[in-house]
């Protein structure tokens, strides 16, 4: 009954992608229904295990709700810098430029969060292509945010899980050899599609004058963000289990630079519904009786990955490091990159198309974006071989 009741919610999200949010809560209300009914004869007990649960989930989900919403305001902060509408006089002519545009996601991934790099990414790409950013570029944004993550430990909340637990950086870096094979095959095809459909754009008259003020806060946020991140794994082991660090510090170098230069806040409406339909999402995923994983191997491995763009890569990457026994880079790969595969199977694509809505569309998104599972198992067998 509870995978029924996922099921139902992630066909109800492809069918009315326009209400994803509402979807989303009923298929919640109803599990949280179903447990408190079937937990107990006694309802308050049921409802005592509920408390429990998101007791214990509390953080990840506050986590995840700050992290977009801050990241939402950041992306108003590099907009208005005006450095977008310089990009396109670097990039090369033709489809080649929408190549370079995502690699520079790809290596920003490496380095920051990979919602930060998609929305990043996004924002740059409106300024380049004119006529419209397609569903095809959108996945393949998302595609280079998660992929430039999945070999760093700061790149990604499943990377940095597994590096918390004791596995070495250097255990988990083997996967971007997955991530380049992987690149390889979308970011071309992706940028030949947005091409032909809408080309880069270089408009002189739009040249106008950067401020370096915004470009500061954006940068200062960032910082502030990997600081974080490195300074609570290294110094403080386990306060990420008991505080959303990451979520409050962004917010924290968001507030400190207003008076400098006050954000958009109005981009907050927006992108509430989008962030709590994720959170949502993956209180729901949460919530199933997941309590162990296939046996660790190559083809268990490649699975998780497909299952991961409709399954919450957090606990899974959770499961699995109970479980031991995998090829953490090729795990971190699979449960990295396949997110990619739908708009919301990871932080970085919900994120993406608050900014870009004809994203939502799941059936669009796996029609423009058919590459991206190509390019997946493509850079997953890569590694393996290699490996």
């Amino acid at each position: 009954m509870d995978f029924a009741i996922f099921g139902l919610t992630l066909l109800g999200i492809a069918l009315f992608h326009h209400r994803a949010l509402l979807v989303a809560l009923l298929g919640l209300g109803a599990e949280i229904i179903l447990h408190i009914a079937l937990a107990s004869p006694m309802y308050g007990a049921g409802a005592l295990e509920i408390v429990e649960h998101f007791g214990e989930e509390w953080v990840i989900l506050v986590n995840l709700l700050l992290l977009l919403l801050g990241f939402a305001a950041l992306a108003s902060q590099f907009e208005k810098s005006h450095l977008p509408q310089q990009i396109p006089f670097y990039l090369p002519d033709g489809w080649k430029g929408g190549v370079v545009l995502l690699a520079f996601v790809f290596i920003l991934s490496a380095i920051l969060d990979n919602i930060a790099s998609a929305i990043i990414g996004g924002v740059a790409a409106r300024h380049v292509f004119r006529g419209g950013v397609t569903i095809a570029y959108l996945a393949a944004i998302v595609s280079a945010a998660n992929a430039g993550g999945a070999g760093s430990v700061i790149g990604d909340t499943t990377t940095t899980m597994i590096w918390i637990s004791g596995i070495g950086a250097l255990e988990v870096a083997p996967a971007f050899i997955g991530s380049i094979g992987a690149f390889a095959i979308f970011a071309p095809l992706a940028s030949i599609s947005q091409e032909a459909r809408s080309p880069l754009v270089r408009d002189r008259s739009t040249h106008s004058r950067i401020d370096w003020t915004r470009v500061f806060i954006v940068l200062f946020a960032l910082s502030m963000l990997v600081a974080t991140n490195v300074t609570v794994n290294n110094v403080f082991p386990g306060l990420e289990d008991a505080l959303p660090a990451l979520g409050l510090g962004l917010w924290a170098a968001l507030l400190v630079t207003a008076p400098l230069r006050a954000p958009d806040w109005n981009v907050l409406r927006e992108s509430t519904k989008g962030a709590l339909f994720l959170v949502s999402l993956v209180a729901l995923a949460s919530l199933m009786p997941v309590e162990s994983l296939p046996e660790p191997s190559v083809l268990s491995t490649l699975g998780l990955g497909f299952l991961s763009a409709v399954f919450d890569n957090i606990p899974l990457t959770a499961l699995a490091l109970n479980q031991g026994g995998y090829d953490w880079a090729l795990l971190a790969y699979a449960v990295g990159f396949g997110g990619s595969m739908a708009w919301f199977g990871s932080s970085a694509g919900v994120a993406l198309v608050n900014l870009f809505p004809q994203g939502r569309s799941l059936f669009s998104w796996l029609r423009e974006g058919w590459f991206v599972p190509v390019a997946y198992v493509v850079g997953f067998f890569a590694m393996w071989v290699v490996i």
